[in-house]
């Protein structure tokens, strides 16, 4: 593969292009500031408008949210994994039918494997803008967004409304539902009975990995943080490693599925059979299946990347051993 072909399979932080109309509570007070980001594969968007950089199925997407201090997302959940770690900044993730079940502050590095069928938010409660990048399970990401009720009505206050077909009409901009297209039923108490509500107790420790703690197990060879032997035990369709300096290796290796390799401390440089590139924190590259390929860090200094590939596992539910 050439250095150009390669490089159209490479999205460069700084060449980011955000939607600010991705979700129904894009014009709701305290979330209408964020920018959504689909990096790899169709994502979860609602908005038309919303641009994919990297359109090839990988069993899994990538994506991203920015945001300002104080600016939130808002109560949703999934039907497959929703993987974060955090780029920049500093995040409160919350979660439960009204956000106030159970909640965790997240820093540089630390990756948060969210459990499915849980109502899930998140703020920046730091100082500056902030990143955090997401791996949602399957190519289709489960199909989509299930909102909490009050989220919908909210925004309808604000002009959006969600048709059952799972796209954003805009009333301010004089769009409405077309014919035929009925607005996204709410959940009933029903099946809101059905979503639990855990506390930190029990989602800490089974789903959140401290960065610096990832860093000292990595010491001698990548550390498998998500997967079925990971710190992180689950089987979402996707396994994800942290290497760092010391267990980076000149070994050129390969998959039989594309694999993503996404930095989030200083530079590294990618060699494979037919060029090099350097990728920085907040970039993503594809690799293609069966290119042999190898990552060692490009300067000196603090070093580690994330590296995602599918395993064929169904993406659904959250997984758990047998006890």
């Amino acid at each position: 593969m050439t250095p150009p072909e390669m490089e159209a399979r490479i999205v460069r932080y700084g060449e980011l292009r955000p939607c600010r109309t991705a979700f129904i509570d894009a014009h709701t007070p305290g979330s209408d500031q964020k920018e959504n980001f689909t990096i790899i594969g169709g994502g979860v968007s609602e908005a038309a408008d919303q641009h994919v950089h990297i359109a090839i199925p990988h069993g899994f997407n990538i994506g991203a949210a920015g945001q300002p201090p104080k600016c939130r997302n808002s109560l949703h959940s999934h039907r497959t994994a929703e993987v974060f770690f955090v780029l920049s900044g500093r995040w409160r993730f919350f979660w439960g039918r009204w956000g106030n079940a159970g909640s965790v502050v997240l820093e540089e590095g630390d990756i948060f494997n969210i459990p499915t069928g849980i109502f899930r938010g998140f703020e920046n409660i730091g100082t500056d803008y902030g990143m955090i990048m997401a791996i949602l399970g399957g190519d289709d990401a489960g199909g989509g967004v299930i909102w909490a009720p009050q989220v919908i009505e909210d925004a309808k206050a604000h002009g959006l409304v969600l048709g059952a077909n799972g796209k954003l009409y805009d009333t301010k901009k004089g769009a409405h539902l077309p014919e035929g297209v009925a607005p996204m039923p709410l959940l009933t108490e029903e099946e809101l009975a059905t979503f639990p509500e855990p506390e930190a107790a029990d989602v800490v420790p089974n789903h959140v990995a401290r960065y610096w703690d990832l860093v000292a197990l990595a010491e001698r060879k990548p550390v498998k943080v998500i997967g079925e032997n990971g710190v992180l035990r689950d089987r979402p369709g996707f396994e994800v490693d942290l290497v760092t300096r010391s267990s980076a290796s000149e070994e050129m290796r390969s998959h039989d599925r594309p694999s993503v390799l996404m930095p989030v401390k200083g530079h590294w440089r990618v060699t494979w059979e037919g060029g090099e590139t350097v990728l920085a924190p907040g970039d993503t590259m594809s690799v293609p299946e069966g290119l042999r390929h190898a990552a060692l860090p490009a300067m000196t200094g603090e070093a580690a990347l994330y590296h995602v590939v599918a395993t064929g596992d169904p993406a659904g539910a959250t997984w758990r051993p047998a006890a």
